[in-house]
């Protein structure tokens, strides 16, 4: 790969920006291109901190493969709307951030796109982006493509990715594995207009992903959760009052949608704490192992906070065996205003069991094998004959299932079309 990042000299803009689009398969590549500035042990910089410290908008840092050390903090790194700022491994995978108590730490950043790189064994958080405490001036577009976060070492609050005060952003395409005990893959505090799509999610702790301090306006689709951790998706949360954004949040969560994910496994897949106004749709879920459903209100303040509900579950398909209940609820929550619809439950240990929900689902199928293709060896492509195949309503906004394929008109229960 050094010969063909070698021919990065500044000959011409449109000669690096075509080469970076071949050589490295970007996502996107904007028109206004600046610098390439290169990183690594032998160029003219070796860190983050060093190109960050030169990088104008519209300029490329781009690492040579390696183990680079962590603990970079960088400060007010922004480009523009047209003139994004690239931090691009040379090759994805190749290039390590390893160890420190965060691997990279931005603050008060914009237009930053951030892809290829593995962040590991860090004590703290592995990449953490905020927006440096001023409440009123949240990082924004910022996007994270195909990145691996694993193997943190911490058994704390301590998160694979952390993102505090972030608006209009992206993480897709990305892994993240083995998390610590006491916190999450994702975890997000006051975000805003974001989407988190085609990740991949193993052996987390409290949990895969976290949306909580008043975030919202927030999609999580097509992603995979595999012991996801107590609770796959927690969909609010519990945030000290200093740390909501806006300061005057009247919710943890709102106006969320989540689907066509595969879940596998968790104490509770999906918990709505704290949250108003979250879709959560198409989804399959297998085998949790306490509860399917958690709601909860967990920052009760009645003059201030929205009690948690108007949240709808509709068109999922839930395996399942041996667990508690299906729904585990709380108190100070409006569950009268939840709505249920159009979902597939299926007790493998009790077929004939009717799941026990907050609210009538008047579409609800249970008791019958929705006939996964091959469900021990993992192929949750539904047989010709399932029940769950073109028995329910469209749900707006929902166009496509697990693989990107469109749904029908009468579309298939849960996150993937029956063929």
């Amino acid at each position: 790969m050094k010969s063909a990042i070698s021919i990065l000299k500044p000959v011409s803009r449109s000669l690096i920006r075509c080469a970076l689009v071949l050589l490295l398969g970007l996502t996107c590549m904007p028109d206004a291109i600046g610098n390439v500035l290169p990183v690594g042990p032998e160029r003219s910089y070796i860190n983050l901190q060093q190109a960050a410290a030169h990088a104008q908008a519209g300029d490329t840092l781009l690492f040579d493969p390696g183990v680079y050390p962590g603990d970079q903090s960088i400060s007010a790194l922004q480009g523009r709307a047209d003139r994004y700022i690239y931090l691009l491994a040379a090759d994805k995978g190749s290039v390590v951030i390893s160890g420190g108590q965060t691997g990279w730490h931005f603050s008060d950043v914009h237009y930053l796109h951030i892809e290829g790189f593995v962040f590991a064994e860090q004590t703290g958080n592995g990449l953490n982006v905020d927006d440096g405490s001023d409440y009123t001036l949240p990082a924004h577009h910022i996007s994270i493509i195909n990145c691996t976060f694993r193997d943190i070492r911490a058994t704390g609050n301590s998160d694979l990715l952390k993102l505090s005060g972030v608006d209009d952003f992206q993480v897709m395409d990305c892994r993240f594995e083995n998390g610590a005990k006491g916190g999450s893959g994702i975890d997000m505090v006051g975000c805003h207009r974001g989407s988190i799509g085609r990740c991949r999610f193993t052996n987390m702790g409290s949990n895969s992903i976290q949306a909580k301090g008043g975030s919202d306006h927030i999609s999580i689709f097509r992603n995979h959760f595999k012991d996801g951790g107590q609770r796959t998706l927690n969909l609010g949360g519990s945030t000290g009052l200093p740390y909501f954004r806006p300061a005057n949040a009247p919710f943890e969560a709102a106006d969320l949608q989540v689907y066509s994910n595969i879940i596998v496994g968790s104490d509770a897949p999906i918990a709505f704490a704290g949250s108003v106004r979250v879709l959560v749709a198409h989804n399959t879920i297998i085998d949790p192992g306490t509860w399917v459903i958690r709601i909860l209100q967990e920052t009760v303040d009645e003059e201030r906070f929205l009690a948690c509900g108007d949240n709808v579950f509709q068109n999922n398909l839930i395996y399942y065996s041996n667990i508690r209940t299906e729904v585990n609820i709380g108190a100070h929550v409006r569950t009268e205003s939840f709505s249920f619809l159009g979902n597939l439950w299926y007790n493998a240990a009790d077929p004939a069991a009717r799941p026990q929900l907050p609210v009538e689902d008047p579409q609800m199928i249970y008791g019958e094998d929705p006939l996964f293709v091959d469900l021990e060896s993992g192929d949750l492509h539904l047989q010709s004959a399932s029940p769950a195949g073109a028995k329910t309503a469209t749900v707006s906004g929902v166009e496509v299932d697990f693989y990107g394929r469109p749904f029908a008109d009468k579309p298939t229960i849960g996150a993937i079309c029956r063929e």
